[in-house]
């Protein structure tokens, strides 16, 4: 079951209208259920999976803090030395789990490729395995959860089936935002009433949601597909005009999902953060990612880049530990050589940016210049946009394969597609192209907004009724007519959900 499927506009109701019917005091049971039945909608078998990162990091979140109430009159670091053990048991066991169904396929024909310098017969694999949906994210959160209870930042969750739900939740299960115990857990344990003001305000977020989603994205896809598929056939600006979109399928993608995802939690009474905050006006790199996939930089930053020493070992040190975080993060998003590339590359940004910061400081002493000015921004934002595309090329390619093919054929400039209407036999229309076009132009108008500090819900919703019905209606409108029934209509999962 999938955000944009005729399934999940008939459960999702049904779960909202039971919820608020049930006592407050057992909501959470029903949430739970209704969750673990959304997550078994894919494939049943994998809510072992689910339900064993649960009770592991359950357990283990007991014990340390048993540990802690323990010791109380020991010192931080012997407290500390003994509910490590369970931290780290637990840890092996879930980056096991997440390793063995992620990367077996990988470290598999990593090996294979090592035997055949050797000429030694390769290693055959008797059976397949599928990804299941959601696990890098949900065993993010649980660990995520651990490390919180390790610091003593937060008390454990004794009620299993709260922290069941905390680790399940159905909006954000499968994509995110990767929460964190200190907001979600929190909110679990005070069920809120029935808010028509949350109700209204949750139903915008979904319905820009499915804007997002099913009439950028998904109508993005075809164009980036069809010079993907292919790339020895679609030479240079072709491949350049599919990048452009394939940064706005994925950011439509994902940003769509966690705004469907705050949504619908939302008409529940609670609040997700926000995953993405207008990050293509960044100015820079380092601020691109302090604003795009919000949940999983502040993940790494607080449990993989602190923990690495942060900026507090000296400068080498600090740019290693940033490379070090941006290829674990390649990794994480797919096990493939192209992944660890865009990983390491979106780090080698960071790190050149580090060393050119004390030149650049250097020049503005010599050649001072207004760093507010239309110019100097534009510029800014350009390059980073730029930089960040460049990025995407390696992370659509996907397979080393693919990437070749790409790259070998990015740099046969063919001028005359942008004159000769070639542009517009991607995979959809000319009249189409030009749509999906005004569309990106309205995405960008409201994230201009949201750069700007405008909290556009907020703003939205202090109009008059009249207004808001209209804006309801004009958004589901363009959905129908443009999405789920428009030209090219094709339901597909969101990108996020391989990872």
């Amino acid at each position: 079951m999938i955000f944009n499927s005729f399934e999940f506009l008939i459960f999702f109701p049904i779960v909202v209208m039971i919820n608020f019917i049930l006592p407050q005091k057992i909501r959470y049971i029903w949430l739970l259920l209704a969750s673990w039945y959304f997550y078994m909608s894919w494939n049943p078998v994998y809510i072992i999976l689910l339900l064993t990162s649960t009770t592991v990091t359950y357990i283990a979140g007991l014990c340390i803090e048993y540990d802690r109430r323990k010791k109380q009159k020991d010192s931080i670091r012997e407290k500390r030395r003994i509910g490590k053990k369970y931290l780290v048991i637990s840890l092996i066991i879930l980056l096991g789990i997440l390793g063995f169904f992620k990367y077996f396929d990988f470290i598999l024909n990593g090996l294979n490729m090592i035997l055949s310098i050797f000429r030694a017969e390769a290693i055959k694999s008797s059976f397949s395995i599928v990804l299941p949906v959601g696990i890098s994210f949900y065993t993010l959160q649980s660990i995520g959860y651990l490390i919180d209870v390790y610091r003593g930042d937060i008390y454990a969750e004794k009620n299993f089936l709260r922290y069941a739900l905390f680790v399940s939740f159905f909006p954000q299960l499968v994509a995110g935002p990767i929460e964190r115990s200190k907001n979600l857990l929190v909110q679990l344990y005070k069920p809120q009433r029935f808010s028509w003001d949350n109700c209204a305000r949750g139903i915008l977020l979904m319905l820009y949601g499915f804007f997002l989603k099913v009439v950028i994205a998904d109508k993005a896809a075809i164009i980036v597909n069809t010079v993907y598929e292919n790339p020895m056939q679609y030479p240079g600006f072709y491949i350049a005009i599919a990048t452009f979109f394939f940064a706005m399928q994925i950011y439509c993608d994902f940003y769509g999902y966690s705004t469907i995802a705050r949504g619908a939690a939302l008409v529940f009474g609670i609040k997700l953060m926000s995953n993405f905050e207008a990050p293509y006006f960044s100015r820079g790199i380092k601020e691109f990612w302090r604003r795009w996939h919000i949940s999983l930089s502040g993940w790494f930053m607080d449990y993989l880049y602190i923990p690495l020493g942060g900026n507090r070992k000296g400068w080498l040190r600090q740019q290693g530990n940033l490379m070090t975080v941006f290829a674990v993060s390649g990794l994480w998003h797919g096990a493939s050589i192209a992944f660890v590339i865009w990983g390491v590359l979106n780090g080698a940004y960071q790190v050149v940016g580090n060393i050119c910061k004390k030149i650049k400081e250097k020049m503005d002493k010599l050649l001072p210049q207004n760093t507010e000015s239309i110019s100097v921004r534009i510029r800014q934002r350009v390059t980073t946009f730029l930089l960040v595309g460049f990025a995407w090329m390696f992370f659509r390619a996907g397979t080393w394969e693919v990437l070749q093919d790409v790259w070998s054929n990015l740099f046969h400039f063919n001028w005359y597609v942008l004159l000769d209407g070639s542009i517009y036999e991607l995979g959809v229309t000319e009249e189409f192209f030009r749509m999906l076009l005004f569309f990106i132009v309205i995405l960008f108008a409201v994230d201009y907004k949201k750069y700007k500090g405008c909290d556009v819900v907020e703003a939205f919703m202090r109009q008059e009724w009249w207004f808001r019905l209209v804006g309801y209606v004009l958004l589901l409108f363009v959905i129908i007519l443009f999405g789920c029934y428009g030209v090219e209509y094709d339901t597909s999962q969101f990108i996020y959900f391989q990872f």
